[in-house]
């Protein structure tokens, strides 16, 4: 089976310590440091961290091989890999909602990635930023969100080997380092243990349907699972390489910058800021922490290298969501990478543009208001998030564990995890199969009825 017109455009990872580093990078973002210490600090500490780390194992874990072996097996982008392997065009739509989501949450998430761009230079230069002055600015957030996404653009311009894969063997050891450093610092603080406790000595009786489907909304979020991504990085991938062994390192990479994020967080705010309430939101990373950083001795040098984390986190999930419209483009309407790199790069800055307009009270952007299953969303920032990324990555996971579990023949799928990974058989492959047939399918239809507000009333976005 011919991969693509122009195996030179659309490349292939030199080795397995290149994809892992990849795919890790692709999961490893925002959602790790940014969403998940504010989720936990909202859904009772350490008994969220629990069942988060439950809802990746029995649920994340299935999904991403199941995505990188249709990856694989398929040699194509998301779209090409369900038309390849005999999908028809309702199959296929899960494909085209891949590259949507790709393109719109790489629009607005590089909004955020901007602020932290912003953030670095307000920290290192010591100079105090009001967080809700700062994103209502639209000087400053607008230039800093084309200038993470021309970044991102420079980056997929050198291709999978030469462009993703050697960003990502420099950023992930880079982001590991800096993120191992500051928790170090962090839990060494006098008065870090309350915040180890809260953290990491989970209360179970904080344990409801609510604290479930979050950590399971942000399993999904965090894991990269649902948006093409894996798909798209596993049609990259040789026929001698461990899917298996790979999707336990980009989870266990994934799981482990979320749980150091947590702790560069919770035990720094409870021992500098001991009235703060741990459940500040999404504020939490730019308003809170800051103050937690001026704090500290060298403070502001720690808060600098806090945000280029952030930052770098952003860039290693941002250059995966590029190359999935990207690989798209070249695959299937024959474009060379640069045209289709600069062509989905500046669409998505213009669409950027809203965005970044919505934070601003009064704005047209911040004043949409409309329902959605259910769910009112407000601003278009926030409708965004709803609809992209959120509703449509597990509607994917759903449509992708149906296709593969139920349309087509497990089996097949099965065997393409096999191949060059010998451990793959008997009660783990068994395992494999009834969660794609029917675990991980039950549980994402629960969480869209509850999305729905079939089990109670939904929250605005």
């Amino acid at each position: 089976m011919a991969v693509s017109s122009n195996t030179e455009d659309r490349g292939q990872f030199g080795s397995s310590l290149g994809f892992i580093m990849a795919a890790a990078g692709s999961a490893v973002g925002l959602g790790n440091i940014w969403r998940f210490p504010y989720l936990t600090g909202e859904n009772g500490g350490g008994a969220f961290v629990f069942v988060y780390i439950l809802c990746v194992v029995l649920i994340g874990l299935p999904l991403l091989f199941n995505e990188i072996a249709l990856g694989r097996k398929s040699g194509k982008n998301p779209i090409g890999a369900i038309r390849e392997t005999g999908g028809n065009k309702f199959w296929q739509l899960a494909g085209v909602l891949c590259v949507m989501v790709c393109f719109f949450v790489f629009s607005y998430y590089s909004v955020i990635a901007g602020w932290t761009v912003g953030y670095i230079f307000t920290e290192i230069i010591n100079i105090p930023v009001d967080f809700e002055e700062f994103v209502q600015t639209p000087m400053y957030v607008i230039p800093l969100t084309f200038f993470f996404i021309l970044m991102t653009i420079l980056i997929v311009l050198g291709g999978v080997s030469g462009g993703i894969e050697k960003a990502a063997k420099f950023l992930m050891p880079i982001l590991f380092i800096i993120i191992l450093f500051i928790a170090g610092r962090s839990v060494t603080l006098e008065g870090a243990e309350a915040g180890i406790q809260y953290y990491l000595n989970p209360d179970f009786s904080k344990i409801n349907s609510t604290v479930i489907l979050q950590a399971l909304g942000q399993a999904f979020f965090s894991m990269s699972v649902g948006w093409g991504l894996m798909i798209t990085f596993g049609s990259y991938l040789g026929k001698d390489a461990n899917i298996v062994n790979a999707s336990g390192w980009i989870a266990g990479m994934d799981t482990a910058v979320a749980l150091l994020g947590g702790l560069m967080v919770f035990p720094a705010l409870f021992a500098l800021l001991p009235g703060k309430d741990p459940a500040a939101g999404p504020a939490l990373v730019f308003d809170v922490l800051p103050k937690v950083f001026d704090a500290m001795p060298g403070g502001n040098i720690i808060g600098g290298l806090f945000f280029i984390l952030l930052m770098v986190a952003a860039l290693t999930s941002t250059i995966s969501m590029l190359e999935v419209p990207v690989a798209y483009l070249i695959d299937d309407r024959k474009w060379n990478r640069k045209k289709a790199t600069w062509v989905v790069g500046i669409g998505a800055m213009i669409l950027s543009v809203p965005s970044a307009l919505s934070s601003i009270e009064g704005n047209m952007f911040a004043e949409i208001r409309f329902t959605f299953l259910s769910n009112e969303l407000v601003g278009f920032f926030g409708a965004m998030d709803f609809i992209f990324g959120t509703f449509a990555v597990i509607l994917i996971c759903l449509m992708l564990a149906l296709y593969t579990g139920w349309a087509q023949k497990i089996n097949d799928y099965a065997d393409e995890l096999a191949l060059g990974a010998p451990g793959f058989t008997g009660a783990f492959r068994t395992g494999w199969m009834f969660f794609i047939k029917w675990v991980c399918p039950i549980v994402i239809i629960l969480l869209i009825l509850n999305m729905m507000g079939i089990f109670g009333a939904p929250q605005a976005a």
